[in-house]
């Protein structure tokens, strides 16, 4: 989950940037932590180890190991590793964020192809706006914990005005055991899409299409 520190950076004064330092929240710290602990821990006991239990003849041979494995470490590139395992890792969070769908794009689809200042006209925006959103929470609630807190059961859904109690008692029936059902509100919404277009309110057929 992110943690967004923008208003906090924004109304910042001297020192801020310090402060944003030792937030423990989404913070550096405390993603790594429990590996730091284990670290010192095993570099603390083999400290003692080798400072206060092994003898002379033993500190000479791990300090033979010690040298034999720092030779290797040279023909080992680790900038090089370490560069290109960031690398992956930025290129695949960005991937993950560009394939986020936003709904902006869609909405204003909507907007401009879905004809009629009527109330039909309207209703048929609206819902086409609330499965779209809908279908989005669903999606969301398996991988976020935050949206997963705001919207622990279906009926927090329907509280919230994204469903109606009549569609979930539909969405319930359909199987859910082994796959995510989100694409549910997507098929209400391709419906909608071609009542639309049967009713002509629909002109252009790239506003179908697209």
């Amino acid at each position: 989950m992110t943690v967004s520190y923008q208003y906090h950076v924004a109304s910042s004064t001297s020192g801020g940037f310090t402060r944003l330092l030792f937030r423990w929240k989404g913070s550096l710290y405390k993603l790594v932590y429990r590996e730091l602990v284990i670290f010192v821990i095993c570099y603390g006991l083999m400290s003692i180890l080798y400072r206060h239990i092994l003898t002379v003849d033993q500190k000479r041979s791990f300090e033979k190991v010690v040298m034999y494995c720092d030779t290797f470490m040279n023909y080992i590139p680790l900038s090089f590793i370490l560069g290109f395992y960031v690398a992956f890792v930025v290129s695949r969070w960005w991937q993950q964020y560009m394939a986020i769908p936003w709904p902006d794009k869609l909405l204003h689809s909507i907007a401009l192809h879905v004809s009629g200042h009527d109330e039909k006209g309207r209703m048929f925006r609206r819902s086409m706006v609330r499965y779209l959103n809908l279908s989005f929470v669903l999606v969301l609630r398996s991988i976020s914990t935050a949206v997963k807190r705001r919207f622990p059961t279906f009926d927090h859904i329907v509280e919230a005005g994204f469903m109606t109690a009549t569609e979930l008692e539909i969405y319930k029936t359909i199987p859910s055991t082994e796959f995510n059902t989100y694409w549910v509100p997507f098929t209400w919404f391709t419906a909608l899409v071609r009542e639309a277009t049967y009713q002509k309110r629909l002109i252009d057929p790239m506003g179908s299409k697209l």
